[in-house]
């Protein structure tokens, strides 16, 4: 690999902060510990079309909002299948299972439940999430060290706006040897909990994905909850979520995980 990592400042208002990092060389996992945590985790992970990854709306703002509520948040920023990794476009599912194996261990942080662990994503975030939820138990690495015994299957997931996960729409995936996996299709009786959420008004990944996930969700018999918005358009985080009826979705996915017994 060649090109350079790179953080980029996108917001216009200098109050607001909006960074993203271009060529990730090295997958960088933050965590952001309760005050009084619960016992539960959250692996956040930020979208960015698999051509960078955001770290603010879609990462630290979010894992901040978890940590109030007494979840331990762990923001990944993984490396992107397009800038020469020999795993190619597994590069960042190798760098979400190591994750999930490294805060089941109690690796980053100490004495959580290792069956209250979940994953969170958001666009491309959100495939990357769907793909270590239905995709993880696949060994796409060798082992690091110990923590690689422990299983990288989430307990529950959310997916927020999450894309491509018919298996078409980004060119980083579709590259290379095969097609991209169709995620939807690999929907099973055995797969976990499922939170999804989406705004009807979003004209860069329609509406109509996270409905067919909910419905091979519902038809497997697996527990899942689909929230529509009618407005928010594409990529709203928690910053520009502010003001909008779907600023109230950190909520929705708190009450819905305390519900299931993953959060307290």
């Amino acid at each position: 690999m060649t090109a350079t990592e790179e953080i980029i400042e996108r917001s216009k208002d200098p109050a607001v902060r909006d960074r993203a990092v271009l060529h990730v060389r090295k997958p960088t996992l933050k965590v952001f510990r309760p005050a009084k945590p619960d016992g539960s985790a959250v692996l956040v992970l930020p979208g960015g079309g698999y051509q960078r990854v955001v770290l603010d709306k879609e990462g630290d703002e979010t894992a901040m909002r978890l940590a109030r509520a007494g979840v331990t948040a762990a923001v990944l920023v993984y490396r992107l299948p397009e800038d020469g990794w020999e795993a190619g476009r597994d590069a960042p599912l190798q760098d979400a299972q190591r994750a999930m194996r490294l805060l089941r261990s109690d690796r980053v942080a100490t004495s959580l439940d290792a069956k209250r662990i979940g994953v969170l994503g958001f666009s491309a975030g959100g495939h990357l999430a769907a793909a270590l939820a239905l995709d993880g138990a696949r060994r796409t690495y060798g082992d690091v060290d110990a923590a690689d015994v422990t299983s990288a299957r989430p307990d529950f997931a959310a997916l927020i706006y999450a894309a491509y996960l018919g298996g078409a729409g980004s060119p980083a995936l579709l590259r290379g040897t095969g097609a991209a996996r169709d995620l939807i299709a690999a929907v099973d009786r055995d797969t976990q909990p499922i939170f999804l959420l989406h705004a009807a008004d979003d004209t860069t990944v329609p509406v109509e994905s996270s409905v067919r996930m909910y419905q091979a969700l519902k038809a497997a018999g697996v527990p899942a909850e689909l929230h529509v918005f009618p407005e928010g358009g594409h990529g709203f985080g928690i910053a520009r979520a502010a003001g909008k009826p779907v600023e109230v979705w950190p909520d929705l996915f708190l009450r819905w995980g305390r519900a299931r017994g993953m959060f307290r």
